[in-house]
């Protein structure tokens, strides 16, 4: 059986994440490489076991979150299903199960919002996983943030954030601060509106509300 650990310390799959953040650096986003994965793989098993999912499930969607951007070495555009037959290559290859190859490549091929849909409940926690990952910490640059765009500005204004599954009210909330002096609330949803709708149809998957809590003030 393959682990979430032989694949994290896989150094082709290593190899492939750290070429394609450098791409990505090159392209002017924000941070994809080892933080974002695994942050992704964390709160993708965060989900899944908050509500009592099986522990293979929670294991792939662990890889299926280590795994998720590896196609963006490729290109950016259609890089989930990019990635998708890349991870079908590499853990095929490992040795890995077919059925559960089908699950995570399914997974990566369906969480860009451009494409997306949660059709499993791995592909529902790795999506609510990665579109939750906003954090100061993903901007690259350093210069002056009026320079910022949109998308900087806006992570580099959330001082805290963090997903909560709520068991007993069978929810999955985002709460997070914004310093509003660099980016207004508006500014968020501008960009990550049609993010959290989809955050939303992935948590109806699992059969639970999704919340975004935008300073201490409930918004969804």
């Amino acid at each position: 059986m393959i682990t979430f650990e032989d694949v994290k310390n896989n150094e082709t799959v290593r190899t492939y994440i750290r070429q394609a953040d450098e791409s990505l650096t090159a392209l002017g986003f924000t941070e994809h490489g080892f933080s974002h994965v695994t942050r992704v793989a964390a709160v993708s098993k965060y989900i899944l076991s908050a509500f009592d999912y099986p522990e293979r499930d929670i294991e792939l969607a662990q890889i299926a979150g280590f795994m998720h951007d590896i196609g963006n070495l490729i290109n950016r555009t259609d890089h989930a299903q990019s990635g998708a037959l890349m991870a079908f290559r590499i853990l095929d290859k490992m040795g890995m199960d077919p059925r559960e190859i089908a699950l995570i490549a399914t997974a990566i091929g369906n969480h860009d919002e451009s494409t997306a849909f949660p059709v499993n409940p791995i592909a529902a926690a790795l999506i609510l996983a990665d579109k939750t990952d906003v954090r100061r910490s993903r901007v690259r640059k350093s210069e002056d943030i009026k320079d910022f765009d949109i998308h900087d500005r806006v992570n580099y204004a959330v001082k805290h954030s963090e997903v909560i599954a709520d068991k007993e009210k069978k929810s999955i909330k985002l709460r997070f601060s914004i310093d509003t002096t660099n980016c207004a609330v508006m500014d968020y949803f501008e960009i990550f509106l049609d993010r959290m709708i989809l955050c939303r149809r992935a948590a109806e998957k699992l059969g639970l509300a999704f919340k975004l809590i935008i300073n201490g003030q409930e918004l969804l």
